[in-house]
């Protein structure tokens, strides 16, 4: 698919940009879906738990929830085992992200961020693995200048829960964040919040497109967005990955170093980007 001008634009003014249909869900969605029905399968026969795993859409909906309800650490294991599949790797690895990424970035070089890709499990009513307000940046460093991959594994329904966006946040610059864990144990990236949080959304028109596999979802590494409450009776399942500018200044001066997902808490990296409190 090519990036046309008129999606450029819209990219640079909005801050995101969704692309229908860009990865062939027959050819390229439906085995990592079979990798995953798989992975439940093989860790409910290993665990004895009763769950239903002849479809994809049946493991990686009541199979897995039947795991989390005999231990939620069952559906930890699925988390961790399934951005290991082949087809998954081959997914994040594709030259046409690398060829999205560099339309949209004219002159870029493009990386990809090493640990900066997974597949997320968001469980119903589940907020202490729910990411809230935030920009990529502090959590994934590399660059600013970096774009992330989302795609959803299931179709995204309102009551799923879909990604949230600030419209146009990236163009407010890099946001100072502090860490809370808000009382539910948050740690890492998930415990990064925006400083003066409520001021600084409220300038930005929030919208949540909904997205069926096989779309991409693309938003700029400084564009505001958080993890739509899932409030269904089964879990979200998408992807992302993150890739970024080799050739930006920052990313240079750092090193293209990593944050959270790379052992590194970003403050170490760029004390500037750190607020010790809520100035609220």
């Amino acid at each position: 698919m090519n990036i046309t001008s008129v999606q450029r634009d819209a990219f640079a003014r909005d801050g995101f940009l969704v692309l229908r249909g860009f990865y062939d869900v027959d050819q390229e969605v439906a085995p990592i879906r079979e990798g995953a029905r798989q992975i439940v399968e093989a860790l409910a026969a290993e665990h004895g738990v009763d769950a239903p795993c002849a479809t994809a859409e049946e493991a990686m909906g009541p199979g897995l929830m039947a795991l989390a309800q005999a231990d939620r650490a069952f559906a930890g294991e699925v988390y961790d085992a399934v951005k290991q599949i082949p087809a998954f790797m081959q997914l994040v690895s594709d030259r046409r992200n690398s060829t999205v990424f560099e339309a949209l970035r004219e002159g870029s070089t493009a990386g990809l961020a090493a640990g900066g890709y997974g597949v997320r499990i968001d469980l119903p009513a589940e907020n202490k693995f729910r990411a809230l307000w935030h920009q990529e940046f502090p959590a994934q460093l590399r660059s600013p200048d970096g774009i992330v991959f989302w795609s959803p594994l299931l179709e995204i329904t309102q009551e799923l829960g879909p990604v949230q966006i600030g419209k146009g946040s990236h163009q407010g610059g890099i946001a100072p964040v502090y860490e809370d864990d808000g009382g539910v144990g948050k740690s890492g990236a998930y415990a990064l919040r925006l400083a003066n949080e409520e001021a600084l959304l409220a300038k930005y028109e929030h919208v949540a497109p909904l997205s069926q596999p096989g779309d991409l979802i693309l938003m700029d590494f400084l564009t505001l967005h958080q993890s739509g409450v899932n409030r269904s009776a089964g879990p979200r399942w998408s992807m992302q990955f993150r890739y970024f500018n080799f050739a930006h200044p920052v990313g240079r001066r750092i090193a293209w170093k990593g944050s959270f997902a790379a052992g590194v808490d970003f403050a170490t990296v760029m004390p500037e980007l750190a607020a010790t409190k809520d100035p609220e």
